[in-house]
């Protein structure tokens, strides 16, 4: 296992596991949406957020993705969910970070849940412009840094 920046050859991975994993856990919204995103995603947000891979056997099995202290993205390879990757991938982070904000669709129990078993908590309620989904922002504090 290893944790480490971002790499060129990376990409298809990390775009698969966002798109595979969006379609999965956003199934409230509409698929197309999602497959419409991918140049978005490859072209604008990538690039423009700092990166970190979730390696496993040189295989790349999730991502979290930083935009100052915003964690934009984080998404694990469906079969590779519940392995604690997810908190790793956080618990970097929080190294790097005293604080930091997500944003979340309220559909998304699952991933609340999550969130607030790392210490997040939230803070707002709001409407996706995209998407017209309610979506919560969140944020975690870590007092100790």
């Amino acid at each position: 296992m290893k944790i480490r920046n971002l790499e060129k050859r990376d990409e298809t991975a990390v775009l698969n596991i966002w798109l595979n994993t969006s379609l999965l856990a956003h199934d409230f919204v509409a698929a197309e949406y999602w497959h419409s995103k991918i140049k978005d995603m490859k072209d604008v947000y990538l690039p423009n957020s700092q990166t970190f891979v979730y390696e496993e056997n040189n295989e790349v099995i999730g991502f979290i993705s930083m935009v100052d202290n915003y964690i934009a993205a984080i998404f694990i390879e469906q079969q590779q969910r519940s392995k604690g990757i997810g908190k790793q991938l956080i618990s970097f982070i929080k190294e790097h970070f005293p604080i930091l904000e997500l944003g979340v669709f309220a559909k998304n129990s699952g991933a609340i849940a999550f969130y607030k078993k790392q210490g997040f908590t939230i803070i707002e309620e709001k409407t996706d412009q995209d998407t017209g989904e309610q979506e919560l922002v969140m944020q975690f504090k870590n007092h100790f840094v």
